[in-house]
């Protein structure tokens, strides 16, 4: 990468840094040239594709987003030279001061009426979110965290009412008004810069629901706010996308509708959190898995068909996975 760095214009005595790592395989390089600071991405071919990033980066750049844009490509080596949009993530500030939420989430929540709205120019070409991709998603808690980390198999009855449930959770998602999806979009992939928020990590782009993006900015995995403020922003967003026809969804409709998509993405997030745990040797994702089960959890007198997985995560996978604290 370093000899491919220095080949480049003005980059000939480029000595790259790490920047930040990835829960997949790529890497992050921070590299200087005399005037400027650029990003490295090393994604190793055999992993990684680096042509669905280039390409969600070219429909943000339209959507007058601020987001990396590729400046040089090694496809062959999985090389990208992109523009540098700093290192501070919303997380960061948000640890530090509760109080910069006043100010970051607003600014994240037009960002995604952005995407959802600009974005619909470019949303059949990205690939669906469909019943298929959503499936494989649950069965990550059920494969990774529950038989393979916690060695909980589900027979019977119990395999029974999982099935149920994932039919009401993909019925939820494939009901909703399909929209640009960014599919990761929280605090650890958003960037507090001028006229930001700063969007990373969008190369897994879908064409989903309409609630997806939302649900993952405000039920965080990483971070997590009062039932109060996320219902309070859960609201506000509903009606900025209804006003600009979005969606014609009640507000009760939009709250049942973004809280079951928390449910599907929770549930993922906490299987992928095992498998990179368990798989891949990085445990200290395991930390997470408690905060984000916690979001289910906390549904549980809301909605009844969510009382079989309550249930289980009370009983058998909290209050801790092994290795989480």
């Amino acid at each position: 990468m370093t000899a491919w760095l220095r080949s480049l214009d003005g980059l000939a005595d480029a000595d790259p840094q790490p920047a930040s790592g990835d829960a997949s395989f790529r890497r992050y390089f921070r590299v200087h040239s005399a005037t400027a600071s650029y990003i490295a991405m090393d994604a190793p071919p055999e992993q990684e594709d680096c042509k669905p990033f280039i390409q969600v980066a070219g429909y943000l750049e339209s959507m007058q987003l601020q987001a990396p844009r590729v400046l040089e490509a090694n496809l062959d080596d999985g090389f990208l030279l992109l523009t540098d949009l700093g290192s501070t993530q919303y997380l960061e500030l948000l640890n530090e001061d509760d109080a910069a939420a006043d100010t970051l989430y607003p600014t994240a929540l037009r960002a995604l009426l952005i995407v959802q709205s600009r974005g619909e120019a470019f949303q059949s070409l990205l690939p669906a979110y469909d019943d298929g991709l959503l499936r494989f998603e649950l069965s990550l808690f059920h494969d990774w965290l529950c038989e393979k980390h916690l060695g909980i198999v589900l027979a019977g009855d119990e395999e029974t009412s999982w099935q149920s449930l994932c039919d009401t959770l993909v019925s939820n998602a494939l009901d909703q008004p399909q929209v640009f999806v960014h599919r990761d979009y929280h605090s650890r992939n958003l960037m507090v810069i001028d006229d930001g928020p700063g969007i990373l990590d969008f190369q897994d782009a879908v064409e989903g629901p309409l609630t997806y993006d939302l649900v993952s900015l405000l039920k965080d995995c990483y971070v997590k706010w009062t039932d109060t403020q996320i219902d309070e922003w859960c609201r506000s967003f509903c009606n900025d996308a209804r006003n600009i026809g979005l969606h014609s969804l009640s507000d009760d409709q939009f709250v049942r509708a973004f809280d079951l998509m928390g449910v599907q993405r929770h549930l993922k997030a906490a299987g992928i959190f095992a498998r990179l745990s368990d798989r891949d040797g990085k445990p200290g994702y395991l930390l997470d898995v408690p905060r984000t089960l916690s979001y289910i959890v906390d549904l549980g007198g809301k909605y009844p068909e969510l009382t079989f997985l309550v249930d289980l995560i009370n009983e058998r996978c909290l209050p801790s996975p092994k290795g989480s604290s």
